[in-house]
């Protein structure tokens, strides 16, 4: 089965051995994507509902460059700096995903690879080939 590995070119994605998304037949999966611009600066600093509206973004832009769109998600992983942004965080997924409505869960973790990160989301994805 061939395997598209999709990257972004940012500088890392090298360093750490990673790609932004890998498709392997209907199969996507999205790596950790937080709210960066092309430049790779963060987007909505402090604002937590527009770092996840940015993360969504990133991600489709990811699941498009390997055939996929949001409607393929059937999971995401949202990793949160602080619990307490949940709401703002949930109203922007589910702005995305209300009619889509995939598995999710939302955790509280100690910190993100930045500190201005108040976001990652990861999402696995199924392609219908048919």
């Amino acid at each position: 089965m061939p395997r598209q590995n999709y990257a972004t070119g940012t500088p890392w994605e090298p360093v750490v051995g990673y790609s932004r998304a890998v498709r392997v037949g209907q199969f996507v999966y999205v790596s950790g994507t937080t709210a960066t611009d092309s430049s790779g600066n963060i987007v909505g600093p402090g604002d937590a509902g527009r770092q996840t509206e940015q993360a969504l973004a990133n991600i489709a832009a990811a699941l498009k460059a390997v055939g996929a769109d949001l409607r393929h998600i059937v999971r995401t992983r949202i990793f949160v700096a602080d619990i307490d942004d949940w709401e703002a965080i949930g109203r922007a997924h589910g702005a995305v995903f209300g009619d889509i409505r995939p598995a999710t869960s939302m955790v509280e973790v100690a910190r993100l690879i930045n500190h201005e990160m108040l976001v990652e989301i990861e999402a696995d994805a199924v392609v219908d080939e048919s």
